[in-house]
């Protein structure tokens, strides 16, 4: 009976085009949207109500010396070195903070949050993290403000009560607009795409994904979603899912979003070596860096981020207010050395910016 009921069910979405619309895409985390405005800006959310974690018993560290331990994602991938080179200049500047990077060299989260339950152990006075699972990391940040540790999220994040702060590097509906406006612009309002990310738990990429599809469903209504694929922020398994769309779908896909740094310049790679340049557009987030062969060459049309140097810069800024106890619940705005004042969204949330869109008229003013 069960699997009769299945059949039926299929049968039903594959004759009910606006049941088939409406489905969920496959990576989102289901939660709540807030698609933005089809055209024109929308102005950043009020701060609303401090709902971040506290310390426990938090030694005076104010204007005081202090090691941070930046426990990325994963380690040895560009994204993550350019926001770790952000750290250092930060650290540099304020001349009191001790920074220093660790971590896994895959996107796993039972690793990463062994590196972190050592860290409070050895002790530090600072965790900078990016989250490879929201849930799953929250008891070890946890125990860390137990321990009385200062916890500041970027990238992406945990349970808000897991850590005090968030620096965001562009909020998920901005991001959500722009990769899809662009999708759109590159692809047709009609046309067919597929995403390739890291996990179905990775936190920004699942909120993302999301807000992805409200925007869509809002905004380009007639775009066709095929299915999303992950790929665990690995380039050579990035690639082998970008080749399995290709394959898969043939003619019918016509753009492939990278929700990762490494997805999307694999993507690129795997639409230039079968010489579907021009046919097949790969719209996603990368360090333009990465994607300069590919745009210069006029196979990919562009690429979208954010400045990663200046978001491991603020988180440190960040950091270090947090030590001080000059940013506190309530506050609207945090001093950020040269990225002069960030606003405050969200309850808990510094705000980098917007993510840009860097195309062959930029791209090669970019460094990072």
């Amino acid at each position: 009976m069960k699997r009769l009921m299945t059949a039926l069910l299929g049968a039903s979405l594959l004759t009910t085009p606006a049941a088939f619309a409406q489905s969920a895409w496959t990576g989102g985390d289901g939660q709540p949207t807030t698609p933005l405005a089809c055209s024109g800006e929308s102005p950043a959310p009020e701060p609303g109500e401090y709902n971040g974690g506290t310390p426990t018993n938090a030694p005076d560290r104010k204007g005081k010396d202090i090691k941070v331990v930046d426990i990325p994602k994963l380690v040895g991938v560009g994204y993550f070195a350019s926001t770790s080179s952000g750290m250092a200049e930060a650290a540099k500047e304020l001349g009191s903070v001790a920074v220093s990077t660790d971590g896994p060299t895959r996107a796993n989260i039972d690793e990463q949050i062994t590196f972190i339950d050592n860290y409070i152990t050895s002790g530090v006075d600072g965790i900078l993290y990016a989250a490879n699972d929201p849930v799953a990391i929250a008891p070890v940040l946890k125990k860390a403000l137990d321990a009385g540790i200062n916890v500041v999220g970027y990238d992406a994040d945990a349970q808000a009560d897991a850590r005090q702060w968030f620096v965001n590097q562009a909020l998920p509906n901005g991001v959500a607009k722009a990769m899809m406006d662009q999708l759109a612009k590159e692809i047709g309002e009609e046309g067919s795409f597929a995403i390739v990310t890291s996990t179905f738990t990775t936190p920004n990429q699942a909120r993302w994904i999301s807000e992805m599809q409200a925007y869509t469903e809002k905004c380009h209504p007639k775009l066709k979603f095929l299915e999303t694929v992950e790929a665990q922020e690995d380039n050579i398994l990035s690639f082998n899912q970008a080749q399995t769309l290709i394959n898969k779908y043939g003619d019918e896909l016509k753009g492939i979003l990278g929700m990762t740094s490494v997805a999307t310049p694999a993507a690129a790679e795997a639409v230039q070596q079968n010489g579907l340049c021009g046919k097949v557009s790969v719209v996603g987030l990368a360090l333009p860096n990465a994607m300069k062969p590919y745009i210069n060459s006029d196979c990919i049309q562009s690429t979208i981020l954010w400045n990663t140097v200046d978001l491991g810069y603020a988180a440190v800024e960040v950091m270090r207010q947090v030590a001080d106890g000059t940013l506190k619940p309530g506050d609207k705005t945090v001093k950020a050395g040269r990225l002069g004042e960030l606003p405050i969204v969200n309850q808990s949330q510094v705000l980098l910016g917007q993510p840009k869109i860097f195309t062959k008229a930029d791209i090669n003013d970019f460094d990072f």
